[in-house]
This record gives C-alpha cells, structure tokens and sequence, in this order.
C-alpha cells in the first residue's frame, strides 16, 4: 500500500525511481481507507535529506500512511529554503487540535548543549507532552531519544571521550519484543552522536526496557512498558552515503574527525561504504507501524482521549 505524501515533495522522485509506492494527495482523494496518520517533527538541518529516507521507510509496508511533516516555529532553519518549510511543513500551532496514530521526533545536532539551552526545547517540551493524549505511539530517534527519556523520565546525558560514529553491531536482549522480530540476533546501525542518555539511569528505571545494546555503542533501542513510546539512539534511516557527507562536513569545518568505524571499506575514504543495515531499518520502521501502531490505534482516533 502507499504512502501519501504532500504534491511535488522533492522525495517523490527518489522514491518513485525506487519503486517506493508513493501516492499524491490528489490522487489519495479517491481512496475509501483509514489511512494511518504520522506526524515527523523534523528537526534536522538536513530536512529534505531526513525527510526522504524516513518516507522510504514508512512506506515499505502493506498500510496506507499519511504524513504531516513538522518544523519548529521558535527556530530558524538554515539548510532549507523558506519556501520548502512554507509549503510542506506545518508548526505545531497548526496540528495541535489533531490526533495521530504516529509520530517520530528525529534528531538534532545540539548534543553540546543542555536541553534547556536549546532555542526549541520550550515548544518540544509542550510537543512531546501534546502527545500524550494526541499520539498513540512515538518514536524518538538519536537527539530525540535523548530527549525524550530527559523530558519524560528525568534520564541525563552525559559526553562520550570521542564522537561515536560509524556502523556498529548490536545484540537483541529481548528476542520475543514486536518491534525487533524479524530481525537477526547481531544487527548493524548507524551511529553518530557526541553524548549518550546515563545507561545507569535508564536501567535502574522500572518503566523502561532495553531491547537492544552494543559493546561499542551501548544501549541502542528502549521501550517504555506499554509499548506507546520508543527511543532508537542509532540512525537506521540513514543513507548509504550520510556519514561520509558528515565526515567530509567536519573536515571542512576544520575538527579533525575520527574515519567513522568499520564505514569504508578498509578505511579508504575514497571507496563506496556497503550499506549493511537496511534490512534492520526497513524491518524496524514495519515493525513499529504493524505491532504497535495500525495493531493498537483506536479506529476512531477521538478516542485517543480515553486511553
């Protein structure tokens, strides 16, 4: 089944060269189905990058999706046109008398900072307690899982010695849990981030759980007890050629960065990286919109309120 998507999206064109089903809003018009309503609150730099692979991912799967994309209104995006946020992009003032079956909070490259230092984090805060009674499920993916685990759980970050980033392996601690099966014992993930939520906080927690961990890159994937919330600390949507652009990005602007880990082939920054976790990204995204989205989402979304 498709995904619905805003016409002229820029990844309309991507998609569709990849025999991704994508469906225009005017087409989409005609179609008698309860689509699943998802909301990204992306706050990337990278928009029209983070917007095209979480779209692929959403639609690898048999469900109709319909996609709200979100910008923050109290900060001024600038890697993406004025035009681009004015025509696909919506703020919260405009959705927050609507309800989703769905929502995922992308990262953000502001791990230096405290969460309260940052420009947007009033308006997250009021975004993430929103969806408590306007989302039935939420995914929070690197800065955003960070995030999410501070904002509900009172979980503190904390600097790593050295930049995590590469693609690292991974061991399921919960083989049975929904949204990791399918998926192989030992999995590999994107990673890039400076900080990790205190993993000492996180399992002392009763009303967490950690599906999945890393010898190198330590608790990856959590989940909170009734499944309605879900934190990934690694970039399964990224692109084969995202930590490379980040790579050359930091040398430009003079930081010396580290080769990402086990990236290129034998460290050679010139070769073409293999791209060794996109069925564990396609799988995870299907998973999360099977078992605890389309499975669990009330069909009357106005009954969000009594859950």
């Amino acid at each position: 089944m498709p995904i619905k998507v805003a016409n002229n999206l820029p990844a309309i064109k991507i998609l569709e060269e990849e025999n991704i089903f994508i469906m225009t809003e005017d087409r989409a018009i005609s179609q008698d189905i309860r689509p699943l309503k998802i909301v990204i609150l992306n706050i990337m730099p990278t928009k029209i990058e983070t917007e095209t692979q979480l779209i692929r991912l959403l639609g690898n799967t048999s469900l109709q999706v319909d996609v709200d994309l979100l910008h923050m209104r109290s900060h001024q995006a600038k890697n993406v046109s004025k035009h681009h946020l004015d025509t696909f992009y919506k703020t919260f003032d405009e959705i927050k008398d609507s309800r989703y079956d769905g929502m995922i909070i992308t990262g953000a490259p502001v791990e230096h900072m405290k969460f309260e230092d940052v420009d947007y984090w009033q308006e997250l805060t009021e975004i993430m307690e929103w969806a408590k009674k306007n989302v039935w499920s939420t995914l929070h993916i690197c800065w955003g899982a960070q995030a999410g685990l501070y904002y509900h759980y009172g979980i503190s970050k904390r600097n790593l010695p050295k930049k995590l980033s590469g693609i690292y392996r991974h061991r399921i601690l919960q083989n049975l849990h929904p949204l990791l099966r399918g998926l192989d014992d030992v999995f590999m993930m994107p990673h890039s981030r400076y900080t990790e939520s205190v993993p000492e906080e996180i399992l002392a927690n009763p009303n967490l759980d950690v599906l999945a961990s890393g010898e190198k890159s330590g608790i990856a994937i959590v989940a909170d007890k009734p499944c309605r919330k879900f934190f990934v600390f690694g970039h399964a949507e990224y692109d084969r050629m995202t930590l490379a652009q980040e790579y050359e990005r930091d040398l430009k602007k003079g930081i010396n960065p580290e080769i990402p880990y086990r990236y290129f082939p034998q460290d050679d920054v010139t070769k073409i990286p293999d791209k060794k976790w996109r069925s564990t990204a396609f799988l995870l995204f299907a998973n999360w919109l099977n078992y605890f989205v389309y499975q669990q989402t009330p069909y009357d979304l106005n009954e969000l309120d009594s859950k």
